[in-house]
């Protein structure tokens, strides 16, 4: 089963989005930073429109491992990787 969830770095201000398969493989990332939430990335495991993923991609096991990971709901990190890659798109 997918899933989704979302885990907050109090010392980086940041915010990891990650949508996991069902082979427990982090298939898209999405990373925000500050206050505004700005994207710093979003990234999808398979490298077919966007490049290659992130510096330290995480695993589903590293997800699950830290303390205060949250699950979220499909539409919530639609709605972050959505806003992540029109902002990114813009910017490059």
């Amino acid at each position: 089963m997918i899933g989704w969830s979302r885990h907050y770095f109090a010392d980086e201000d940041a915010s990891f989005h990650y949508e996991v398969d069902d082979e427990g493989r982090v298939c898209r990332q999405v990373d925000l930073r500050g206050t505004d939430l700005r994207p710093l990335t979003a990234v999808i495991a398979y490298e077919k429109r966007f490049g290659v993923l992130a510096e330290g991609a995480a695993s589903e096991e590293e997800v699950r491992a830290c303390p205060g990971v949250e699950e979220i709901s499909a539409g919530e990190f639609e709605r972050v990787w959505t806003t992540a890659r029109e902002h990114l798109e813009r910017v490059a």
